[in-house]
Order: C-alpha cells, then sequence, then structure tokens
C-alpha cells in the first residue's frame, strides 16, 4: 500500500456536507468526474449496461451518474454513500426526475457494504475511490457484493508518474485524500481481491484537458460567483487546487486510470 496520510472519512463528510461539494459541482458538473456524461456512456457502454440489471454505484455522491445510467440504459441503480447532504441532494433530484422506481440510495460505508454476498451484475465507481481509506478491503467488498461472472467498472484518480513526497502531500491536502494507487497499483489490488482485468487504460492526457477547463472555469467564468458565494479565501484555496494538479498532469505525474475486472 502507498503511503497513508491522516485524512479520514470525517475529513470527506465535511468537504462534500460544506462548501467544497457546491464548489466541485459548479466547476465539474453534476456527475462530479472529469470527462462528464461522455465519459459516463464509455464505461457503461464497455460494461454492456442494458435493462434488467442491478447496478451498485460505490460513492454515488449527488447520484447524476446514477440517473443517467437508468435513464439511458434503463437499470436499476443501488447508490451508496455516506455524506449526508449528497445522499439528501441525491434523493431529492432522483425524486424530481422521476426515476425513484429504477434508484435507491443507499447510507453506508463502502469498506463494509450493507448487502449480501452475489447481490449485483455491476460494481461501478467514478474518481472516488481516491477518498477510501482502504483500496485492498474496498475491492474485496466489491468483489463480495457481485453476482459470480459479475463486472466491476470504475475511473480513479492515480499516480502515473514520479512525485516528490513534498508535491504529494500537498495534492493529498487539497483534496483530503488518504493515498491514491498508482495505475499499475490498482491492477494488482483488483487481482489480490480475485478479479480478472478485462480492461485497464492510463487516461491521464484526457485528465489534463479536463483540468485545463476547469482552470478557465474557476480563474475567469465562476470567478464573481465563488467570490460572491464563497468569498474570497475559498476563491485563492480553487485556483491554487485547480493550478496544482493541472500542472501535475501534465506532467504527467497523476492522472485518471480507467478499469474494468470481472468476478
Amino acid at each position: 500500500m502507498p503511503q497513508r496520510y491522516d485524512y479520514t472519512g470525517k475529513d470527506v463528510q465535511d468537504v462534500y456536507d460544506g462548501p467544497g461539494g457546491l464548489l466541485w459541482e459548479a466547476v465539474m458538473g453534476e456527475q462530479i468526474h472529469s470527462g462528464g456524461p461522455a465519459a459516463t456512456d464509455r464505461l457503461a457502454q464497455a460494461l454492456g449496461l442494458r435493462q434488467g440489471m442491478h447496478v451498485l454505484d460505490v460513492c454515488s455522491a449527488l447520484g447524476a451518474p446514477a440517473r443517467h445510467l437508468a435513464k439511458k440504459y434503463g437499470v436499476k441503480v443501488t447508490g451508496l454513500d455516506f455524506t449526508k447532504t449528497m445522499l439528501a441532494k441525491a434523493r431529492q433530484r432522483t425524486k424530481d426526475a422521476g426515476l425513484e422506481d429504477l434508484i435507491t440510495f443507499v447510507e453506508g460505508n463502502a469498506l463494509d457494504m450493507p448487502f449480501k454476498k452475489d447481490t449485483f451484475d455491476i460494481v461501478w465507481g467514478q474518481e472516488a475511490w481516491c477518498y477510501v481509506t482502504d483500496k485492498d478491503l474496498l475491492a474485496r467488498e466489491c468483489y463480495r457484493v457481485l453476482k459470480p461472472g459479475g463486472k466491476i467498472g470504475f475511473t480513479d484518480w492515480v499516480i502515473t508518474g514520479k512525485v516528490e513526497e513534498a508535491l504529494l502531500a500537498k495534492l493529498y491536502e487539497s483534496m483530503a485524500f488518504p493515498y491514491m494507487e498508482t495505475f499499475q497499483g490498482w491492477q494488482e489490488v483488483l487481482k489480490r481481491a480475485g478479479f480478472r482485468i478485462l480492461d485497464a487504460q492510463d487516461q491521464t492526457e484526457e485528465f489534463a484537458k479536463c483540468f485545463d477547463d476547469y482552470k478557465t472555469m474557476v480563474e475567469e467564468k465562476l470567478k464573481p460567483t465563488i467570490l460572491q458565494n464563497f468569498g474570497k479565501d475559498l476563491f485563492d484555496f480553487a485556483v491554487n487546487l485547480v493550478n496544482l494538479w493541472r500542472d501535475a498532469a501534465h506532467r504527467h505525474q497523476v492522472g485518471r486510470g480507467y478499469y474494468i475486472g470481472q468476478k
């Protein structure tokens, strides 16, 4: 396991129950992951989602990917998250969208999932598992709740090159990450849990381009809104964060990993 930093689930809850969640939605959109709906469709199509499947979205946040999948592919989705503000918003937005018959949100811990074994056809995640404090345990839980032959598909922020310790500490501090896996490391985690790797892609170049867009959003398009609603301190924090990650991504030190495995 890579070196752990002292950030816990409580730190993540504080971010997303507070202004951090609002800020990330404003910058990245409701799906709160790089690439937006196009990235969601790419993963969905690779997994072969179809009507009648039951998908578990681990760390489901505002539930936008769940609503996208249910509406476009006709799948049933269970969203698992432990952030009360995100869950409340996800449930309300799903009700407003008329998708309550297909989507259920459950409050719970990804490291101790409140589901029986062999329950889901697909386990899904998008750029949220970097917050999880034990990726091996997470992968074992994903394997446990999947039906035999079921698939796991997810993207995550990963280390893709050499990163100096001082920079890594700044990156983690900016996001309250306990640690990130390396691109190769996630594959080893999946194998240890029992998965067969079907596909793994280093998508750092696309990730870096997304941060080019976020830089423009924060420093130009959203600047008046952020200053008015959140104040200068949070604006300065957002500018520093976006540039920190953008620069590291363009140096191919950090990026996005894409993984599909099968039980």
